[in-house]
């Protein structure tokens, strides 16, 4: 998630326990297709972060590493509102069976995330909305409604 524009810009997924090469690997994949990579990375005090990999994976990118303090869930909480907004609105709700299963799900959760879900500390725009764009007036005689992660979630538009 970048903190900043509350947008979310990947999930990585794997099937299985998870060792230093996965959490690269898991990285690399949630930015895949980004147009640049974050500054920041807020990690907890797991043993691996400290894998040499991951170590220098950060160093080549550039990327800070920014640990939580322990015991104290409120240190992040944008990423822990985050977290409990995916399991809460989406993951309680929705079946998977495949790693790429979960991983199709969660990127349709990601486009409907930052693209049509209103955010209330944005004025109900969406992030990807400019700030300067006055908003349309709804006309209700051609209203309907478009369905997103596979007709879990329903939001406005123009029939």
């Amino acid at each position: 998630m970048d903190q900043y524009t509350r947008r979310i810009l990947g999930f990585g997924v794997h099937a299985g326990a998870v060792d230093g090469v996965a959490l690269c690997r898991m990285f690399n994949r949630a930015l895949r297709g980004q147009r640049g990579m974050p500054k920041y990375l807020s990690s907890d005090h797991d043993p691996l972060y400290r894998f040499g990999q991951w170590q220098a994976n950060l160093r080549i990118l550039e990327v800070t590493e920014i640990k939580t303090i322990p015991y104290v869930p409120l240190s992040h909480p944008f990423v822990e509102r985050l977290i409990g907004t995916i399991r809460r609105e989406y993951l309680d709700r929705t079946l998977f069976w495949t790693t790429a299963d979960l991983e199709n799900k969660l990127l349709d959760f990601r486009t409907y995330f930052n693209d049509h879900r209103s955010h209330a500390a944005l004025e109900g725009r969406t992030p990807d909305q400019d700030v300067l764009m006055p908003r349309p007036v709804a006309n209700l005689h051609s209203y309907g409604w478009q369905g997103h992660c596979r007709g879990l979630y329903h939001t406005p538009m123009a029939a």
